[in-house]
């Protein structure tokens, strides 16, 4: 059986063309028996929030049961945000957010979004959360994934010592999560 996993980028100049290298990891970790949807995020240079919740609609509706959702930085921010606000079309079997920044209290302050305080609540019922951060990040400080962690009681914090906001380019513990996932 073939396993699928949906990969979004984070947002700015070149994103899609950087973060391939951490799709690339994680091909590797993984081996041949999955699929990686990669979409290009509309307009990565300025990201517009809605925008790319609707392309995250149309990639989750092309998606199989128990895919694997997976958000870097800017990405994570607003799949985890679609999620919430849009129940899936079919049952997912995790959600992973890398270096992902929170908006909000202790977090960034953006003018046009702020995550929402009953975040948890309104995610699907059992899904797998993780968070991967890196302890050097410099973009998205590692205070961010406890902002997220307090919000996602179900959630598992996993804080990489040495690792950056590209969590340098090295996927290969969230590749072992997901392997244990899939069993």
């Amino acid at each position: 059986m073939r396993r699928q996993l949906l990969f979004i980028q984070g947002g700015g100049a070149g994103a899609h063309a950087c973060d391939r290298l951490l799709v690339d990891s994680l091909a590797r970790a993984l081996g041949p028996d999955r699929e990686i949807r990669y979409p290009l995020m509309p307009n990565e240079d300025e990201p517009d929030v809605d925008a790319w919740k609707a392309e995250i609609a149309r990639e989750l509706a092309a998606l199989e049961d128990c895919a694997i959702l997976l958000g870097h930085s800017l990405g994570g921010m607003i799949l985890v945000d679609a999620l919430a606000g849009l129940p899936p079309p079919r049952p997912l079997g995790a959600l992973f957010l890398l270096a992902a920044p929170f908006a909000g209290e202790g977090g960034w302050q953006l003018d046009d979004f702020e995550t929402p305080a009953d975040l948890g609540a309104n995610l699907p019922p059992g899904l797998p959360v993780h968070i991967f951060h890196g302890e050097e990040d410099e973009v998205a400080p590692p205070a961010h994934a406890g902002l997220y962690a307090r919000l996602l009681p179900q959630a598992r914090l996993h804080l990489l010592p040495g690792r950056d906001h590209q969590l340098g380019n090295d996927l290969g513990e969230v590749a072992e999560v997901v392997r244990g996932i899939w069993g």
